[in-house]
This record gives C-alpha cells, sequence and structure tokens, in this order.
C-alpha cells in the first residue's frame, strides 16, 4: 500500500461522505420535520446520558463510541467495502440532517463551535478509517486475483489504523469532552 493508495482511498471515502451530507442538509431543507426525527434518534440511540457525565468519563465514553465506528468502518473493507460505504453514508445523512436542523434553530456560528474544536481530529480520524476500509476491500480482491496478499496488506493497514486513526480519536475525544463545552458555553 502505498502513501497515494491511502490519499486515493480516503479522498473517495471524503467525496462518498460529503455528498451523504449534502443529500441530509437538502432533505431537512426541505422538510425540517426528518431533521427533528433524525435529532431525537441520535439523542436517543448515541447521546443518551452521556452529557450527564464527568468530561474525564465522558472522553472516555466518546472514544471508545468512536473507535467502534472507526473500526466497523475499517473492517467493513471485508465486505469488499459495502459496509464501509454504507457507514460513510448513514453517518453522513445524519450529521448532514442535525446540522441543518441546528442551523435553521441556533445558526451556523453554534454548529462550527460545536464541531471545530474537536472536528478536525475526530472527522479525518474517520475518513481515513473509511479509506483503510476500502483499501482492505480492494486487497481482498487482490487477493482473489493473485496479486496481493491480503494478509500483509491488512496488517499494514492496521497499523496504520493504530497509529493514525486511534492518536486523533483519543485527541478528539479529550477535546470534545473538555474544551468544546467550554467554547459552546462562550457562545450561548
Amino acid at each position: 500500500m502505498s502513501e497515494r493508495s491511502l490519499l486515493r482511498s480516503t479522498g473517495l471515502a471524503t467525496i462518498f461522505f460529503a455528498v451523504a451530507i449534502a443529500i441530509g442538509v437538502a432533505v431537512v431543507a426541505r422538510d425540517p420535520n426528518i431533521g427533528a426525527e433524525a435529532m431525537a434518534l441520535f439523542a436517543d440511540q448515541v447521546v443518551g446520558d452521556l452529557l450527564s457525565d464527568p468530561p474525564a468519563v465522558l472522553a472516555g465514553k466518546l472514544f471508545l463510541n468512536n473507535l467502534v465506528a472507526c473500526l466497523l468502518l475499517f473492517l467493513g473493507g471485508a465486505s469488499l467495502g459495502f459496509v464501509t460505504m454504507l457507514i460513510l453514508s448513514v453517518n453522513g445523512l445524519v450529521i448532514g440532517a442535525i446540522m441543518e436542523l441546528v442551523r435553521q434553530q441556533q445558526g451556523m456560528l453554534f454548529i462550527a463551535a460545536a464541531l471545530i474544536p474537536h472536528g478536525i481530529f475526530e472527522i479525518p480520524a474517520f475518513l481515513i478509517a473509511g479509506g483503510l476500509g476500502l483499501l482492505l476491500g480492494r486487497a481482498l480482491l487482490g487477493e482473489w486475483h493473485g496479486t496481493v496478499d491480503a494478509a500483509t496488506e491488512a496488517r499494514s493497514l492496521a497499523r496504520l489504523f493504530l497509529s493514525v486513526v486511534v492518536p486523533l480519536l483519543a485527541v478528539a475525544a479529550v477535546v470534545e469532552a473538555f474544551i468544546t463545552p467550554a467554547i459552546l458555553g462562550m457562545i450561548a
């Protein structure tokens, strides 16, 4: 696996994710009730009682939640990338829908304050994990065609996951638990 192939696969994951976000935004711009339903589902299934935890516990929970999502993106490559693309799509749609609903209710400054501090670490981790998943799918195809040893390639991809994605997720979780709430408190 070359750096160029990682850039290409991460770029593809980024495009797919961005298109899904745009669709989520467009759907909620047309019908805000869909955004309200997405927000309720997100609050019930993802957020739950996270916000009542102390910041250190919250950071740990956020890290584990995002680690599971990124592992699924990476290991979804074993489905030749179909599961990876499905996860990118669903997350993009939900994020786009919620962003548009929040934009309508609280404005772009609130969205920027809520996403940028930790998002500069979390979103690249998510997209790199998606790119690694797509490369895993490509390696499996190469194994079937006899051009690649998929096990060797998977080890290389896993090392990248551990050395790049996991640290980004750790930093993102700490920032999201300790810094993002303080920034939101300044603009609210």
